[in-house]
């Protein structure tokens, strides 16, 4: 499935029926008198979020979305079938914007969460509605009010407990898959994930949700490699964890590098509580990986532990480790 976490679409809730303008016609009844029904109401356009869904593709191969409009009041008093409400599926994240794409309408953070996008018009009134004790064969009625119409954006951001954050290559694929039940692809080149992964981890009778960001690399808030594109989907987490290859020459370089396309990005994302962990550690004999973990810790604030996603007692190490960066 192709991931797509922006889209414009154009809305259209249904019209309201028009009122009835009828009168009796009955044979041996020689004052009839007005029957005209009311119309009925139109269909409103309504959001919903699912949890099924982790992306907004299904929008971009139809992005005019209209709700059937409301029936005619007819004769004999009866009122017109009020038209079904058009209800949208989003994935749990998404946000609503205006047309201007800047005007914040409403954030979807729940699953089974509700949104009236658009409302349905009313339903006009039958000329029954008229009677009077002065007018007593009313020809007056109204027609339906129309149903509002939007053109809108959906934004898409990723919601999880943890964020895996790195540098390409580092090994997110590789811990997501090791401590969760996704299956993202993993591949020894730069960039293998294309898109955010989620998945959930159980640990202790508890569920982790993860996602994987795909890597980032010097100027990616300006553009550069797969860009700001994923960077936002990180404001969602909670916590964060940067996974860096221990085997790489320079890891404080390399640290400081992702740190600063968050800061530059958004100075709050520097903010959250962040788990270091130096994976592969398997590459390098255990004497140096303390080592290089001693001089890595020095200056720096946030909790440093080692990984080796072979290892199944330091997978679950790790899984333990992130249930005190949900709590």
């Amino acid at each position: 499935m192709k991931f797509l976490d922006q889209i414009k679409i154009y809305i259209k809730a249904g019209n309201g029926g028009d009122g009835s303008p009828s009168f009796r016609r009955e044979k041996f009844i020689e004052f009839g008198g007005p029957d005209g029904g009311d119309g009925g109401k139109g269909g409103s356009v309504i959001l919903k979020a699912e949890q099924s869904l982790n992306t907004l593709i299904d929008y971009r191969y139809q992005q005019h979305h209209k709700a059937k409009r409301g029936e005619n009041g007819a004769g004999q008093n009866r009122t017109g079938k009020s038209g079904e409400n058009l209800i949208l599926k989003v994935p749990l994240g998404t946000q609503v914007f205006e047309e201007d794409n800047k005007t914040l309408i409403f954030d979807f953070t729940k699953i089974g969460e509700e949104f009236v996008v658009a409302n349905g018009g009313t339903g006009g009134l039958g000329n029954t509605r008229f009677k009077s004790s002065t007018n007593r064969a009313p020809k007056k009625f109204t027609r339906g009010t129309l149903g509002e119409e939007f053109i809108i954006w959906l934004q898409l951001k990723t919601i999880a407990d943890i964020g895996i954050i790195g540098l390409p290559n580092a090994g997110k694929s590789s811990l997501l898959a090791s401590v969760t039940n996704a299956n993202p692809k993993i591949a020894n080149y730069q960039f293998t994930t294309l898109n955010p992964n989620l998945g959930v981890a159980s640990y202790d009778n508890k569920e982790i949700t993860i996602a994987d960001i795909p890597g980032l690399i010097e100027g990616a808030h300006k553009g550069t490699g797969l860009g700001i594109k994923f960077l936002k989907h990180i404001e969602r987490c909670k916590s964060l964890l940067h996974l860096i290859d221990i085997t790489n020459d320079d890891l404080k370089k390399n640290y400081k590098q992702v740190k600063n396309e968050l800061k530059e990005y958004s100075s709050k994302l520097n903010k959250k509580k962040e788990l270091i962990v130096l994976n592969k550690t398997d590459l390098i004999d255990e004497k140096e990986v303390k080592k290089i973990i001693k001089r890595f810790k020095k200056n720096i604030k946030s909790e440093v532990v080692s990984l080796s996603t072979l290892n199944k007692r330091s997978v679950s190490k790790i899984k333990s480790k992130l249930l005190s960066y949900v709590s």
